[in-house]
């Protein structure tokens, strides 16, 4: 991802997608896609928490990432959270349904491992309008996102069209 022109307009559209009311998301996102190296500069804290010390392909959906996990709309799992952890972390997003979809699972489901207890989530999220969208960094984690199950096709044709790895789960 070296700035070009075709991936800036579907990064800005993602960021207003997931982050309607921020517009400083977009602004964060596409400043690492154009000026990667300032943007490394400006938030080297940050990015040395992930390893990162200088430009990588994928700097504006980690900056996506970064930006919208600081606006709460989304949470970052590690790869063997537990599901108490994850539950927690949902309900905290600012993005989070109006119906609780917790009400939806059964005892034996907080017992899954991470990404069957994610899917198991996107379902029922999803039972109650919603969706759980994995934006994967290729990394052991799972940087997860809540928006409207209608807009989660949206989302994942953005983030292929920007050429970065997105998936609905549960669905």
């Amino acid at each position: 991802m070296s700035g070009t022109d075709a991936v800036a307009p579907s990064l800005e559209a993602i960021a207003s997608l997931l982050a309607p009311d921020s517009p400083a998301v977009a602004e964060r996102v596409l400043r690492a896609h154009v000026d990667p190296g300032g943007y490394v500069r400006d938030h080297a804290d940050r990015l040395e928490d992930r390893g990162i010390e200088e430009p990588v392909p994928n700097l504006a959906w980690i900056a996506l990432i970064d930006a919208l996990e600081e606006h709460r709309l989304l949470a970052e799992f590690d790869w063997k959270e537990d599901s108490t952890e994850i539950r927690a972390r949902l309900t905290g997003l600012a993005s989070r349904p109006s119906v609780d979809p917790w009400v939806l699972f059964d005892a034996d489901e907080m017992l899954l491992p991470t990404a069957e207890f994610l899917d198991a989530c996107g379902r029922h999220y999803r039972e109650v309008g919603a969706a759980l969208a994995v934006l994967d960094i290729e990394s052991d984690c799972y940087p997860v996102v809540c928006l409207r199950a209608a807009r989660a096709g949206e989302l994942t044709a953005l983030a292929a069209r920007a050429d970065f790895p997105a998936w609905s789960l549960g669905a």
